[in-house]
C-alpha cells in the first residue's frame, strides 16, 4: 500500500522517533503534519522537515484541544501517537503516592485514548491507527511496577480498539532502547555505558536509532492486513 498522497498525521512528531516517522513518510511523498502541544515546537520541527510537512498544537491532555486540531485537520489516512511526557514513576509499590501516580498514564494512555475518540471519524477507509507503549511492557523490572501496568495497557487498548474500530486498523510499536533526545540529560560518557550495560545481552548489542524504529511505523501504515498487532522493534531484547 502506497503512502503517496496520504495524509499522515502524527502526535509528538516534533522530536524523537515520532519526527523520523515524519521524516520517513515524507520521504515516501505523504501529507505530513505534525502535531504537539507546543506551539514553538510544532513551527521548529515544521521548519526542519521537507517541503509537504505542516503543523497543529494539540494538547492530548485536553479534549476541547483535540477536537479543535481535529477539525482543523479534517480527512486523514493516518493517525500515529508517539507523546510521552517521560515523567514515569519509579519505586517500590509501598512507598507509592496513588494520586501523583496517576499522571503516569495521563499522556501516554489517557492521551491516546482521547486522541483516538476524537479522531477516528476523520479517517478514511483503509486508514490506520498506531499507538506506542515499550519494552518495559515485557521486561519489567523493580520499581518499574507502574509503568509496566501502563505500557500493558496501551498493548490491550490496541487489541480492544482494533476490534472495536475495524475496518480502521489499530496497531502498536513497542520500542525498545532507542537513542532520543530523552537521554541528552546524562553526561556522554555515562551515558555511552548505560547504553552498553542495557543492550549488551542482546542479539543486536547496540541502541536503536529513531529512524530504525519508525519503519516500523510505515510498515503498520501500509500493512493493510495487519491490525490488533504489537511490532517490537527491540533489538531482539525480547527473546532473550
Amino acid at each position: 500500500m502506497s503512502l503517496r498522497t496520504k495524509r499522515v498525521v502524527v502526535i509528538g512528531g516534533t522530536s524523537g522517533i515520532g519526527f523520523a516517522v515524519a521524516e520517513l513518510a515524507l520521504n515516501e511523498h505523504a501529507k505530513v503534519t505534525v502535531a504537539s502541544s507546543n506551539p514553538a515546537n510544532v513551527e521548529g520541527a515544521v521548519k526542519r522537515l521537507a517541503e509537504g510537512a505542516s503543523g497543529v498544537t494539540m494538547d492530548v491532555t485536553n479534549e476541547d484541544s483535540i477536537a479543535a486540531a481535529f477539525e482543523q485537520l479534517g480527512h486523514i489516512d493516518h493517525l500515529v501517537f508517539t507523546a510521552g511526557d517521560w515523567k514515569a514513576r519509579r519505586g517500590p509499590v509501598v512507598d507509592m503516592d496513588l494520586e501523583s501516580a496517576r499522571a503516569n498514564f495521563t499522556v501516554r494512555f489517557w492521551g491516546a485514548l482521547a486522541v483516538v475518540k476524537r479522531g477516528h471519524s476523520s479517517i478514511a477507509p483503509g486508514g490506520s491507527i498506531t499507538l506506542t507503549d515499550g519494552m518495559i511492557a515485557h521486561r519489567p523490572s523493580k520499581g518499574s511496577a507502574l509503568s509496566t501496568a501502563m505500557a500493558g495497557a496501551v498493548e490491550h487498548l490496541t487489541r480492544g480498539l482494533a476490534v472495536e474500530l475495524a475496518p480502521i486498523r489499530v496497531n502498536a510499536v513497542c520500542p525498545g532502547l532507542i537513542r532520543t533526545g530523552v537521554w541528552e540529560g546524562i553526561p556522554e560518557e555515562r551515558r555511552a555505558e548505560q547504553f552498553e550495560r542495557m543492550t549488551k545481552r542482546q542479539p543486536l548489542p547496540r541502541v536503536g536509532e529513531p529512524n530504525e524504529a519508525a519503519e516500523a511505523y510505515l510498515y503498520l501504515m501500509r500493512a493493510g492486513y495487519t491490525t490488533g498487532q504489537v511490532l517490537h522493534v527491540d533489538g531482539g531484547g525480547s527473546v532473550v
